[in-house]
């Protein structure tokens, strides 16, 4: 529904941004250029003095304008973070869903914005300023409807203006099971196509709730403020997907890990005592199976202008608690059988069933870390099949 036509409708009405238009978001900031959404309270995010999570956070993975209107055309003004890795291909300008009444109804994307300059070898970052951008959808039915604009889930994008050529309100509450879900860059969305086809957002539509992701990139450590924040954070389903960062970054030994898990659970169910709580271990990797982390740049495949990771680790050093996948979803099923005992609600998946080594023989993760969108599409119709069918790990409870 995008158009460049020069009989657009004029835009005439300017509808103040505020946190009533957005959904996914836990807070909002107000900057000098427009609002921010974030995806961590910002409490929270004074806990952490690391970048990429601070990156990762304020990229709004599940996060979209939804309002009710009679409106043919919307324009919405932004300020995308583009990233640029040297030696790499500029990657490709964020995508912006457009849903009317609940189906796909176009997409676009915002050319301007500012510049991240990241040099992996050198573990550098500038940040350059630009200018804003605009993405516009035009044809829309002429009628009283229901839409959504889910934001690039891979730009941090401050939101500057929305004009329309009718009224906008916010939309009703959509009275759907409010799905909490935490986890890594896999979670939030990687190498998926755009921003509604992540696997968690295909899992959420499928499963008919209403998603709330704080899947970070680099950013799923079991840290005590995203328990904390999830705690507070209202919601009739919850997951948190466990692993593959804590390997990456090689964060804890596993003396360590196993109290953490307890911690982060201990905290979740403080606020959610008996809510339905999925623990998920990590999917499918061969780099970290069984060869402990910190992950790494493969220099040879980066000298080719291809991104791809390697373990640096040495499978020897298990015996010295370092993790692995494998040694995580030993711990993960462990703690979880140790829970349920006192616990119905919570239950455990292993990660191989969303995306296991035959997936991998089929569709194997492009930079040895990430699936790519149709690994994600698979990763989100099994779990929607998993968890939120009837009788599945998460069945839906009503409102």
């Amino acid at each position: 529904m995008s158009s460049t036509a020069a009989d657009r409708p004029e835009l005439t009405v300017t509808t103040p941004l505020t946190a009533g238009l957005l959904r996914g978001a836990l807070e909002v900031e107000h900057t000098e250029r427009g609002l921010l959404p974030h995806r961590l309270p910002a409490w929270a995010r004074a806990q952490c003095a690391d970048g990429q999570l601070a990156m990762a956070e304020s990229q709004p993975s599940g996060v979209r304008l939804a309002f009710r209107t009679r409106a043919t055309a919307v324009e919405l003004e932004t300020v995308p973070v583009k990233r640029v890795y040297a030696g790499l291909a500029p990657r490709p300008d964020g995508v912006y869903d457009l849903f009317v009444d609940g189906r796909p109804a176009g997409q676009g994307s915002v050319a301007g914005g500012d510049v991240l300059a990241i040099d992996p070898a050198a573990g550098t970052a500038e940040h350059r300023p630009g200018p804003p951008g605009t993405v516009r959808f035009d044809g829309l039915p002429a009628r009283e409807k229901d839409v959504e604009i889910w934001l690039p889930h891979t730009e941090t994008t401050t939101l500057v203006a929305l004009r329309t050529d009718a009224p906008v309100a916010p939309a009703p509450d959509p009275d759907r099971p409010v799905w909490l879900h935490h986890g890594s860059s896999l979670s939030h969305g990687s190498d998926a196509a755009s921003p509604a086809t992540t696997w968690p957002a295909l899992a959420a539509a499928a499963g008919g709730v209403e998603l709330v992701n704080l899947g970070f990139g680099g950013g799923a450590m079991l840290d005590p403020f995203t328990a904390r924040a999830m705690r507070d954070t209202p919601a009739d389903l919850i997951s948190v997907k466990i692993g593959i960062n804590l390997v990456n970054a090689d964060l804890m030994r596993l003396r360590a890990f196993g109290p953490a898990v307890h911690g982060f659970l201990d905290t979740l169910r403080e606020g959610h005592p008996t809510t339905p709580l999925l623990v998920v271990s990590p999917l499918y990797c061969p780099v970290h199976e069984d060869t402990p982390g910190p992950a790494a740049f493969d220099p040879e495949a980066l000298r080719a202008g291809t991104p791809r990771f390697r373990a640096t680790g040495d499978p020897a050093e298990r015996a010295a608690g370092k993790l692995t996948l494998t040694v995580i979803r030993e711990e993960l099923a462990r703690i979880t059988a140790q829970r349920a005992a006192s616990d119905p609600h919570l239950r455990y998946l292993d990660g191989r069933e969303l995306y296991g080594a035959d997936d991998y023989a089929e569709l194997p993760l492009p930079d040895g870390l990430h699936p790519d969108a149709e690994a994600h599409r698979r990763i989100g119709a099994r779990f929607a099949a998993l968890a939120f069918a009837d009788g599945g790990l998460l069945a839906a409870r009503a409102r």
